[in-house]
């Protein structure tokens, strides 16, 4: 089931949720030497960013990968690397060869396609499965998408063997976006999903509610979900 943790503010939400991902960090990497993490754009995430960025500790033997990408270039003020490499990968002086870069400045075919090769390198599958992350950081969007998974998109029917996917024609400017699959948002060790402010609550509501393909965040795997939200945001309703 989802664990859902409900903060009295954004602050507080950014405080917890820079201590999960610092705990998971760190299982991972006793328990397996190395840790993968995916990360995720928009404000509630980067406070968590600016947070985990003061530390600068435990990211030795630390991947950082990203669940999305808008096509544009790593210094543009759309780039979802910008704001991981000011927030964070930058603060912790975490080393160049360990962050791996969605290049979205190739469009979104080529640099989905580069993304998906560089990940299979990367990160081992579970079976025949797609790549097992540790974490992906997740936000969630009004409409309840997550990554550039959109409501209803053709790309939430991508299949099992998908791992990253082009997006043309997002319902979000730029319309040119790459994306992790589904697939990979559920072989997920574990997501952590963060959203703040009124207008996430009938989001995370939906989100909640039984799966949807009009709401995207709700296909995620229940079992290995962390929600957190603040009281603006919190479901209309008790989960469960």
């Amino acid at each position: 089931m989802t664990r859902l943790t409900t903060c009295p503010d954004p602050d507080t939400v950014a405080v917890r949720a820079a201590a999960s991902v610092q705990r998971q960090m760190a299982r991972a990497l006793k328990e397996r030497g190395e840790a993968h993490i995916a990360l995720s754009g928009g404000s509630t995430p980067g406070a968590t960013y600016e947070l985990l960025g003061a530390e600068q500790a435990g990211w030795e033997g630390v991947q950082v990968w990203f669940a999305d990408e808008r096509c544009v270039g790593p210094e543009d003020e759309q780039s979802n690397y910008r704001l991981a490499a000011e927030t964070l990968l930058g603060p912790a002086a975490i080393a160049a060869t360990s962050v791996h870069r969605m290049l979205g400045e190739l469009g979104p075919e080529e640099g989905a396609r580069r993304y998906s090769q560089e990940l299979m390198e990367g990160v081992a599958a579970s079976h025949a499965g797609p790549p097992v992350l540790d974490l992906i950081v997740l936000g969630i969007g009004p409409d309840g998408h997550v990554a550039s998974l959109f409501p209803g998109a053709a790309t939430l029917d991508a299949g099992e063997d998908a791992v990253c996917l082009g997006v043309s024609d997002s319902p979000k400017p730029p319309p040119q976006r790459i994306t992790l699959s589904l697939a990979v948002l559920r072989a997920a060790r574990s997501c952590l999903l963060l959203a703040t402010g009124a207008s996430k609550a009938d989001a995370v509501s939906a989100m909640l509610a039984p799966p949807s393909r009009h709401v995207p965040a709700s296909l995620l795997a229940r079992e290995r979900l962390t929600v957190m939200v603040d009281d603006a945001a919190a479901p209309h309703a008790p989960l469960g």
